[in-house]
């Protein structure tokens, strides 16, 4: 049997959102992307009552572990039921003033992105080289 029921939780709202904001700046691009699909999973094992699992203990320690760095100040403003970030710090962020730039530096050398563009765009580029032959046929 199942409930319909509306649950409002609007001090948790604020929490997550917060939460999620300090997660912007502590966990990688890929982990964070993992994260969120695995929610998803992780979701629909709880609701379907299958908090006993292997599979659900091993979501958790995946979590567990995403969740060791996540720690911080999150600034939030609250306007008319909008939730907008202020500010966020982190002893583990992972945003360092000298490495994001544009000026030369020591750390990133801007000619490294060509490889990297070569690299993801050829199967693009290899998909308009054979539409190219077929329609020449």
């Amino acid at each position: 049997m199942k409930s319909r029921g509306v649950y409002e939780t609007p001090g948790g709202t604020v929490l997550y959102y917060a939460h999620d904001v300090l997660e912007t700046i502590t966990l990688d691009k890929a982990t964070q992307r993992m994260k969120q699909k695995l929610a998803i999973d992780f979701a629909d094992i709880v609701y379907n009552g299958q908090w006993y699992t292997p599979l659900r203990e091993a979501l958790s320690a995946f979590v567990d572990k995403t969740q060791e760095t996540v720690t911080g100040d999150v600034k939030l403003k609250l306007y008319k039921g909008n939730i907008i970030t202020a500010g966020v710090t982190s002893p583990y962020t992972l945003y360092d003033e000298e490495v994001a730039t544009f000026d030369e530096d020591n750390v990133y050398d801007q000619k490294d992105s060509a490889g990297f563009i070569n690299l993801f765009g050829l199967p693009i580029k290899v998909k308009a080289m054979l539409d190219a032959k077929r329609n020449n046929k």
